[in-house]
């Protein structure tokens, strides 16, 4: 099989992965260092199994790492570059001339407090 072939496959796989909402605001709310399920639920404002069943999703294709400590399961990014990929999306979608202003502002200010969760 051809390699760009092989290449648009996997980066297919994890496009519709991250083809939910949910999926891609637990992906920056752990860009900035690990979380624990009760938190992004909280983060998320939906139900704890909801939360799990995405992480579950986000685990089974090794896009997040856990770490257990007690009852307690804290979720990580396993590339954390897939973060700063997520932002420049965001900075790509921001530029559109399409976009209405309110998605416009949206977009930019979720970019600036993301990549403000960064800074050290």
């Amino acid at each position: 099989m051809p390699f760009r072939t092989i290449a648009s496959r996997e980066l297919a796989e994890v496009l519709a992965v991250l083809g939910h909402p949910c999926r891609l605001r637990i992906i920056e709310e752990i860009g900035s260092g690990e979380r624990d399920v009760a938190t992004l639920a909280e983060l998320l404002g939906i139900s704890h199994s909801g939360t799990s069943q995405h992480l579950s999703h986000l685990r089974a294709h090794r896009l997040v790492t856990e770490r257990r400590e007690g009852r307690r399961v804290f979720y990580k990014l396993a590339n954390p570059a897939l973060s700063k990929w997520l932002l420049a999306g965001l900075e790509v979608l921001e530029k559109d001339a399409e976009s209405s202003q309110v998605i416009k502002v949206s977009l930019r200010r979720a970019r600036v407090a993301w990549s403000k969760s960064r800074t050290p």
